[in-house]
């Protein structure tokens, strides 16, 4: 397979953009599907989970081979819906370029939003489709205006529609200056035309905006177009390839994937400026030893290096892992060295996944998307590479969950098969955690939101033939500190035998994280590595061996347990900066056991008198709706605690949809969602994702201390 042939790509969406419909499209046209799963059918190939097909939404990353003209094409599919952001994270994270799709009448949406600046944070090139451009109240120049003023003034078309709504035929091509319509029963013959003479002129004065747009990004074409030279179609196109995988320019092209039109000239877009793998810079890594950075380049002859990106349960082979190749190649049978556990583990089978079939293949070449059967201790983000070179990729970077629900198994039998699914779940999603309340006993699953842990639940009854009993979902608090404190822990027991012995000074301090500057978020962006922001800082001031070297851990670890269950109400502590500064032993009853005790007793008499606080996770929540529910709504906001940050119009005349920004604590936003359609008929709709820990209002942090 040449290197140059392949292109990995996602193809992203708002919730209801036509991605699953447009996909289909794709790979019907690639000849690998023969009837086109539709997705309000809930047929769709890519959507192969049953809760996917019922609920019309995309969820989990498969990952697709197809073939176009010659070239290889690996798409990642990606759910739309915010709940999932750790899904298309992970996948933005091993594709080279994406396809975004925008609703020819909505045009952008606020989760288009969300995924847009995930794709910025990884620097994805990318190109837009401007999808059901068929429909009432589709329109091509306004949805690109919206790209514009709220994505990206880089968006510039390449295409524009032949008729909208119920008049749409085809497209032209502005670079190639020809008309395109689509014929059969399934849209499959690409008919190449003149455009029509009453569209000339328009097509002119785009094709001129398109030229000089890409002009300027190329010195050479600059000078070619002040002097008023004609531009040939070779060279506009290279520029325009080079533009694109720089993310200088992002071609925006038209059609409606339903109704089978447009669809194979986004693919050719996608072979024409979208980046094989040797077109990106080479990818950072470090030498497990050294420490020092190193540049991994896509070519067969360096060790093999790959990036485990989704770990799944498929019914039939069991644990799969997705995986990027970096470098090098794979043979099935071969040993590779997982530097993030620091295992050895054996590639018994490589499989080439289809949406829901699988092909087993002996070899993987450097830059491609594969699966692996039967690896032991590998997770998501892991690096797998070479035995002999051992190198740890950039790691993925999750957010922390915010809800909490507790789960109990409505039967003996189901104990057991509960645990087991819980870990099986937990192990595919970074994002969905599991503990034991250790008052209660209750298991406890937590999760980025409602619809996550429905469809966690969802699949454990279905894959795991586990039934369960939910409680009512949770707020996962924190608690800090915001004053300084010191204590001491001492920790004596003297009976029979050999005593113990363990005593410890501490001083709390909050620990303050600094603004990022715009550089340092620039070089997150470029990198794709993000710059964790650390929860707890352990400092040793011990001097003059007070307390021996070898217990000092120990009090770290013994102040970190204490972490775990907060002095107010028994939530986890966060940002907090313990020194330890003094202390004493005893040469014989001493242990790391004492001074563990001594860590935990110290923390826990400090945190008392450094002013603890509960902290609240508040949510960034947009609301659409028509303006003359606007009091409705935002009244029902303020009650909930909440703080509108702005609000715009979108939409003309009578159809002025209000966008609502706000900021609102989690706890008030419980089956929101619900209450907001019966308070606009159903006609407002709202997207929610967390933004931030925030400290929550005493006479509030009273009724959660007392359980109330």
């Amino acid at each position: 397979m040449d290197i140059k042939k392949l292109r990995n790509i996602g193809i992203i969406a708002h919730i209801d953009g036509g991605k699953t419909t447009t996909t289909e499209r794709i790979l019907y046209y690639t000849g690998i599907t023969h009837k086109i799963g539709e997705v309000h059918e809930g047929e769709a190939t890519m959507d192969w989970m049953e809760q996917e097909r019922e609920r019309g939404i995309t969820i989990t990353s498969a990952a697709t081979t197809c073939t176009w003209k010659e070239h290889q094409i690996n798409i990642i599919d990606t759910p739309g819906h915010v709940d999932f952001t750790v899904e298309v994270e992970r996948s933005l994270r091993v594709l080279d370029g994406a396809v975004v799709i925008f609703d020819g009448k909505e045009g952008v949406e606020p989760q288009s939003e969300t995924v847009w600046r995930q794709a910025d944070k990884y620097g994805v090139p990318r190109m837009c489709f401007i999808n059901k451009i068929d429909k009432e109240g589709a329109d091509f120049d306004k949805a690109l205006k919206s790209i514009h003023d709220r994505l990206s003034p880089k968006a510039v078309a390449i295409q524009i529609p032949i008729g909208e709504r119920g008049g749409f035929s085809g497209v032209i091509d502005l670079v190639k200056m020809k008309a395109y319509e689509f014929e059969g029963a399934m849209g499959e013959t690409v008919v190449e035309k003149e455009i029509p003479a009453e569209l000339s002129e328009k097509a002119q004065a785009k094709r001129d905006i398109l030229v000089e747009k890409i002009s300027e990004t190329d010195d050479e074409l600059t000078m070619k177009f002040l002097e008023g030279e004609e531009i040939s179609q070779e060279e506009l196109k290279a520029a325009l390839r080079k533009a694109v995988i720089d993310v200088k320019l992002i071609p925006v092209l038209t059609g409606t994937a339903l109704r089978n039109k447009g669809v194979q000239l986004v693919l050719d877009a996608v072979l024409d400026y979208l980046p094989a793998p040797t077109d990106l810079p080479p990818v950072k890594a470090e030498d497990e030893k050294t420490g020092a950075e190193l540049n991994i380049h896509p070519t067969e002859e360096e060790p093999f290096a790959a990036l485990a990106f989704k770990v799944a349960t498929d019914p039939f082979v069991g644990q799969v892992t997705f995986f990027r190749i970096y470098s090098g190649s794979l043979k099935s049978g071969s040993y590779v060295y997982n530097s993030t556990k620091g295992e050895k583990e054996r590639i018994s089978r490589i499989l080439r996944m289809h949406a829901n079939h699988r092909e087993e293949i002996d070899f993987l070449g450097v830059g491609e998307i594969g699966a692996l059967v039967g690896l032991k201790n590998t997770t998501t983000g892991d690096t797998l590479c070479d035995m002999d070179r051992h190198i740890i990729l950039e790691k993925m970077t999750f957010p922390e969950p915010v809800i909490d629900i507790a789960i109990e198994p409505k039967t003996k039998a189901d104990q057991e098969k509960m645990a087991i699914a819980l870990r099986k779940l937990s192990e595919e999603d970074p994002t969905f955690r599991v503990r034991t309340d250790e008052e209660s006993g209750q298991t406890i699953i937590s999760g980025m939101g409602e619809l996550h842990l429905d469809v966690l639940v969802d699949r454990m009854k279905r894959e795991f033939k586990v039934e369960a009993n939910i409680g009512k979902p949770q707020v996962a608090y924190r608690e800090t500190i915001k004053g300084n404190a010191e204590a001491e822990g001492k920790y004596i027991k003297q009976s029979g035998g050999r005593g113990q012995y363990g005593h410890c000074w501490i001083r709390l301090e909050p620990l303050v994280k600094e603004e990022k500057t715009e550089e340092e978020k620039e070089a997150e962006r470029k990198s794709g590595k993000k710059k964790e922001d650390a929860i707890f800082e352990f400092a040793n001031e011990i001097k003059g061996g007070t307390i021996p070297q070898e217990f000092i851990p120990h009090v770290e670890k013994g102040i970190k347990e204490a972490m775990g269950n907060g002095i107010l109400a028994g939530f986890p502590m966060v940002d907090v900066k313990a020194t330890l500064y003094d202390g004493s032993y005893h040469d014989v009853d001493s242990s790391e056991a004492a001074f563990k005790v001594a860590g935990s007793m110290a923390f826990k008499a400090a945190a008392r008198l450094a002013k603890p606080i509960i902290l609240e996770p508040i949510m960034k929540v947009v609301i659409s709706a028509p303006e003359q529910y606007m009091g409705d709504v935002v009244g029902d906001i303020n009650s909930r605690r909440g703080i509108i940050k702005e609000i715009n119009d979108k939409g003309e005349g009578t159809a002025i949809i209000k966008e609502i920004e706000t900021e609102v604590p989690l706890s008030a936003m419980f089956g929101y969602t619900t209450q907001l359609r019966s308070m606009t008929q159903g006609r407002a709709s709202s997207v929610m994702e967390f933004t931030k820990y925030a400290e929550v209002p005493s006479n509030i942090a009273q009724e959660i201390i007392s359980g109330d």
